[in-house]
């Protein structure tokens, strides 16, 4: 599984974001002020420099004050722009890098080796290759936290959003409250679960008066201090994952920025503080003297709010065509909606969300660039919002090949689509399938250009050519999740474009899991490889059809149902968080700043967390106590933690392709087979009802959930009736296929 192979030993504790000008204080230097520190003594700083020899003026450190006069001494020259300075007998202390008179923010380092390029500090030399372990993510089943709501393990760091007065969230409960020292702390809890894959909202900056969920950025180069501790940077989080086992699917935005601009794209203003605090405040954002919206805009603050978000949008996108936007990093059409045509991947689709010229390779440089850093620091996978909003000839052309060579590396995408049928509203160009392909008409395998206008064009051109292609003629088709009879076949990936998506038509129809089932049985040919499909029921923006606007309001026996066809059929595999409690039952998922989030979906779900526990494997724990020992012996939590086990068990349902043929008197039963890299796995599946299977290899089956032994002769096997939310899983351990030795994993409310 995904654990750390760095090929420079260097295990030291954090890699923490700075911006230079971004922020004036961190909150190391202002909330940790006055507290011990370790008796580790020793701070080695390198500085990647392009822009001339640096000095290092240093004050405050510990354990005895040292301090030198501005600009303090020059560093040492390393060749290849770099610098170093070292402190021999310091455990800790304050300084700055001044560089042809001009000094960077105030920062902070403690003991260790340390080095500093592009506003960012590296527990490594970021000049070095970095390799890490990743693993197949269909091994997986993913766990989607929404990391301000989840668990608050620094209180220090917990601010109100400028709108929190409007939505009423008290300062019990401010918007951002939730944090990554939460997240690990909980990492046994996730494991208990049997969870191996963590999907964490954008840790991008963030700017806006309601920005706690991370959607609206204003730096996507470093990473929101709001959620980061002492010894709880991202790099904290991802290591502590990875040393558990698990992995980190990382949220990215390509597709927008908040309206307050971006620190490449079009900076406004900066976010000046002492305290973190301090941030609850708008008047913490202080404009650029000298940028574009205080030029243009000299009495701004005397503006109203909505006359002062109008002056933001002329900016951004030149409203006013007064030669603003002048990069054209943004597109300039402020109109949203456009459903089901091209105009749905060049408007801006919110106020807070302003559309990005991904057309502009300039763009496309900057984006890639920037969260292929993130990639270096670790993550497993993206889940990259938005997707549809993008064009896919775009994606294909700029964006997705720069993460392709790196191996096991996964992108899934956001391709909402609100639809019963699998080809949406706008025809395949905008449907979830349409966005795992290559492009293979030579018109568009070689034609994105340098200039944007071109590249423009031809992305509408594009969505206009295969919005035509509906059922009956898609463009390409697959047989990638289907078994030939009983006998996997390697699949043909020579169309695709190595990326996945969210099953959105099969979460639309989850209004029970045979809908869901029948749902992804239609579309399965369309994808270029559905078991690679990311599966839920509900999420932080919807609920299945039927219950669109809030969280999945069936029964916690539908609930287990579900969980089995996820956890068993095809496709990865994954839960909101809260589910394994049925959290916020039928409460709205999202209004806005027009009600407190205790009331939502997105509601703050520590209280149920509270306590200890340690997990010896997936699914399994000891030393629970408080209330996280009653929410693991909840009956979802209970039936998750055996499913997990399951699944894990046995590669076919997995990785497995599936077919129906060979099973009659079933709803939703199947057989799974995966045959590849020396192992051989087969699996006969029943939910909820009985089944027989025909023209399997004869020999032992074992079902996972019972332990019940059967031995198949004339490749019949036959599963008795059993009640709804019940399952059965006959696992072939014949000679030759990877097999079981029993009932793996405890029986629970519905699994029996």
């Amino acid at each position: 599984m995904a654990h750390i192979k760095k090929v420079l030993a260097l295990l030291l504790a954090a890699c923490v974001f700075c911006t230079i000008g971004i922020f004036a204080a961190t909150a190391a230097e202002t909330d940790d002020a006055g507290e011990e520190v370790g008796a580790s003594v020793g701070i080695t700083v390198h500085y990647i420099c392009e822009d001339g020899a640096p000095s290092i003026y240093y004050w405050n450190s510990l354990p005895q004050n040292k301090e030198t006069s501005y600009p303090g001494p020059m560093m040492i020259a390393e060749g290849n722009n770099y610098y170093k300075y070292t402190f021999s007998t310091e455990s800790k202390i304050n300084f700055l890098f001044v560089v042809n008179g001009n000094q960077s923010e105030e920062l902070t380092r403690e003991a260790g080796e340390w080095w500093y390029k592009n506003h960012r500090w590296f527990d490594h030399d970021p000049g070095e290759i970095v390799e890490w372990d990743r693993s197949d993510l269909r091994e997986d089943s993913i766990y989607f936290v929404m990391t301000t709501r989840f668990y608050d393990g620094d209180t220090g760091n917990n601010v109100h959003c400028w709108d929190d007065s409007k939505a009423g969230n008290p300062d019990s409960d401010p918007a951002w409250r939730g944090d990554f020292k939460g997240l690990i702390d909980k990492l046994d809890y996730l494991k208990a679960l049997g969870f191996s894959a963590i999907w964490i909202t954008p840790v991008v900056t963030n700017g806006g008066g309601y920005d706690y969920h991370g959607y609206h950025s204003m730096d996507m180069s470093t990473v929101d201090v709001r959620y980061e501790s002492k010894g709880a940077t991202y790099q904290d989080l991802i290591n502590a994952a990875h040393d558990k086992g698990m992995k980190i699917v990382q949220d990215v935005v390509w597709n927008h920025t908040g309206n307050w601009g971006d620190a490449f794209f079009c900076p406004m203003a900066t976010k000046q503080y002492t305290k973190i605090r301090d941030l609850a405040s708008p008047s913490s954002m202080k404009l650029i003297p000298d940028g574009e919206l205080a030029k243009a805009y000299p009495t701004y603050d005397n503006l109203d709010g909505a006359a002062q978000f109008q002056a933001r949008l002329d900016i951004l996108q030149d409203l006013k065509h007064n030669g603003h936007n002048s990069k054209e990093y943004y597109h300039r059409e402020t109109t949203g909606g456009g459903w089901g045509q091209p105009l749905e991947q060049y408007a801006s689709i919110e106020g807070d969300c302003r559309d990005l010229n991904t057309e502009n390779p300039a763009v496309a440089e900057y984006l890639t660039n920037t969260y292929m850093e993130y990639v270096n620091m670790g993550v497993d996978a993206f889940r990259l919002d938005t997707e549809k909003h993008i064009n896919r000839w775009t994606l294909n052309s700029a964006y997705f090949p720069k993460f392709s060579g790196v191996k096991d590396f996964y992108i899934f995408g956001e391709v909402c689509a609100r639809w019963n049928q699998y080809v949406n509203e706008g025809g395949s160009s905008d449907s979830p399938f349409f966005y795992t392909w290559k492009e293979t008409e030579s018109p568009w395998t070689s034609n994105w250009g340098s200039n944007w206008e071109t590249n423009f064009e031809n992305s509408k051109k594009h969505y206009t050519q295969y919005a035509a292609y509906k059922e009956s003629n898609l463009a390409c088709t697959s047989t990638n999740a289907f078994l030939n009879g009983v006998t996997y076949h390697a699949p043909d990936y020579s169309k695709a474009n190595g990326t996945g998506v969210i099953d959105f038509t099969m979460h639309w129809n989850f209004e029970n899991a045979n809908s869901a089932f029948g749902c992804a049985r239609g579309e399965d040919h369309a994808f270029a490889d559905s078991t690679w499909n990311v599966v839920y029921v509900d999420s932080h923006d919807y609920g299945p059809q039927f219950c669109e606007k809030v969280r999945y309001t069936g029964s916690e026996q539908e609930w287990a149902e579900n969980m089995d066809l996820m956890w068993t059929f095809r496709g990865i595999p994954c839960i909101y968080y809260g589910s394994e409690i049925q959290f916020q039952k039928g409460q709205v998922i999202d209004v806005g700043p027009n009600a407190p989030l205790s009331t939502t979906g997105r509601a703050y779900f520590g209280d149920n967390i509270e306590g200890n526990v340690t997990a010896t494997d997936f699914g399994k724990y000891t030393g629970a106590s408080d209330a996280v020992a009653t929410t693991l012996n909840k009956p979802l939590a209970k039936h998750l933690q055996q499913l997990n086990q399951i699944r894990r068990a046995v590669p076919a349902l997995q990785k497995g392709q599936y077919t129906t043929k060979n099973v009659s008197g079933g709803n939703m039963a199947y057989t799974k087979r995966y045959t590849a890299n020396g192992v051989d796995s087969l699996a006969c599946v029943a939910i909820s009802g009985g089944a027989t299977f025909t023209g399997l290899p004869d020999g032992l089956y074992i079902d996972a959930v019972t332990g019940d032994r059967q031995t198949v002769s004339g490749g019949r096997l036959t599963v008795p009736s059993i009640g709804k939310g019940n399952m059965r899983v006959y696992v072939c351990c014949a000679g030759g296929f990877k097999g079981i030795s029993g009932k793996i994993g405890e029986n629970g409310t519905y699994l029996k």
